[in-house]
């Protein structure tokens, strides 16, 4: 019965994420909401409306390389103010080029992923290693890797931070078989939205890479990471950072990030895992 609820809002699409550009620092920048509503419960670690609870909006905004502000929970307030997001929400922030994000489905668990490894680096590296940022002369190398991951049914607290853990096991995965020797960048994180349980409705107990959900959720991120870690390798190798526009024009905004014919995973090292039923798709700046 949970499962048959579940496809049913899997039929529904739950999962629309919206661009929207803004003028800041002297240029047009975007971000993406995704305008959830009512009924979902988050486990993530954004700067701002981190931790788990009740949330009705994610919001994941672009700004600019060498981003300077000390109070960046205040600036998404005030970014989520102005894309007229109330209630509790969560908000991340990149310097990678958010057109960019890639998504993938599994089995009805969504994962989208804004992927930028500026500055790749394993978690536990030497002490001599912390605070370094890019080298003088590194050239391009603001990043983060953002994931928003859904599962809609209903999952218990514990396994709702299993799924949590299980997104970023698959997140290093992906990057290892595009070929980064890194477990991610300093700055990356994670947000994993569940559905809130109605009255006697039951919740998933579990969220490992094992159980039902978990399996599906691992390989949508997986994909999704993958296909963002491959795209980020090849544009760094074309260009000195995301391109930029002094203006908001009209394709900066749109409805349906997610909308599209799919896109093949881009080219290079490790299997895609791709298996029936699973989708990708790589959005450009259309």
């Amino acid at each position: 019965m949970n499962e048959e609820r579940a496809v049913e809002r899997v039929a529904a699409r739950a999962v629309t994420v919206q661009r929207a550009g803004r003028i800041e620092d002297g240029a047009c920048r975007h971000l993406l909401v995704w305008r959830a509503g009512p009924g979902w419960r988050m486990a993530g670690s954004g700067v701002l409306g981190g931790g788990l609870g009740e949330r009705h909006w994610v919001l994941n905004a672009q700004v600019r390389a060498g981003y300077g502000r000390l109070d960046p929970a205040e600036h998404l307030a005030e970014l989520a103010a102005a894309q007229g997001l109330s209630g509790p929400g969560t908000g991340l922030m990149t310097a990678a080029e958010v057109d960019a994000c890639t998504w993938a489905e599994d089995g009805g668990a969504t994962a989208l992923a804004t992927t930028g490894i500026g500055v790749p680096t394993w978690a536990a590296a030497p002490e001599a290693a912390a605070g370094i940022a890019g080298a003088a002369g590194a050239g391009y190398v603001p990043g983060t890797i953002n994931i928003l991951a859904v599962v809609p049914t209903p999952v218990s607290d514990a396994g709702l931070l299993n799924l949590l853990t299980t997104a970023t096991e698959a997140k290093v995965q992906a990057l290892l078989e595009a070929g980064y020797d890194c477990s991610g960048t300093p700055s990356d994180a994670v947000c994993v939205a569940v559905r809130t349980a109605g009255p006697g409705e039951p919740a998933e107990p579990f969220g490992g890479p094992r159980s039902l959900w978990g399996a599906r959720l691992a390989r949508a991120v997986h994909r999704a990471v993958l296909a963002g870690a491959r795209a980020d390798r090849e544009r760094r190798a074309e260009w000195d950072g995301p391109p930029t526009h002094p203006a908001t024009l009209p394709g900066c905004g749109c409805e349906d990030v997610l909308a599209g014919a799919p896109s093949p995973v881009p080219s290079g090292r490790g299997p895609s895992g791709r298996g029936p039923g699973a989708v990708v798709r790589a959005r450009g700046a259309g």
